[in-house]
């Protein structure tokens, strides 16, 4: 009989979901080429290396990917979906700290450089602070759970 999650799972599992699908999308951007790389906020300079048959912009992105994908792996790890990692523990509130930190990145902009905020630094930060959220209040709540 399966067990159903418990609350900090649940939160687990949905960062987890949200971090492949930052990964898949990465990996969408290597396909769709110069233009998902504006229009994905990468910037003009990743999309003209691109547009010149660079390999550079797709071996960052692709890292990106990667790293994204096992990030979903630790959330779900945290939730009891597959196999636990080493440093569990220790990876999920890494996971949740660079989310959060890169998702409140806002603040500063704000403050010191209003002129480089535009709606892309907005939206992003808004989602990846969404993605902190989830991973952080999951591991809180999982925590016994996840030794």
């Amino acid at each position: 009989m399966d067990v159903p999650l418990d609350f900090g799972q649940k939160l687990l599992f949905i960062g987890g979901i949200l971090s492949l699908l930052a990964s898949l999308l990465h990996i969408g951007v290597i396909i769709g080429g110069p233009d998902w790389y504006r229009f994905f906020g990468a910037g003009e300079e990743l999309a003209k290396m691109a547009e010149k048959g660079s390999l550079y912009p797709a071996a960052i992105t692709f890292g990106i990917a990667v790293v994204l994908a096992a990030w979903a792996w630790f959330a779900f790890a945290g939730a009891g979906l597959v196999w636990k990692p080493p440093l569990l523990r220790t990876g999920l509130i890494a996971i949740s700290l660079v989310y959060l930190l890169r998702g409140l990145v806002l603040l500063p902009m704000l403050l010191l450089s209003p002129e480089k905020v535009n709606s892309f630094a907005v939206w992003s930060s808004i989602l990846v602070l969404v993605y902190g959220l989830f991973h952080a209040a999951g591991t809180w709540k999982a925590w016994t759970q996840l030794s």
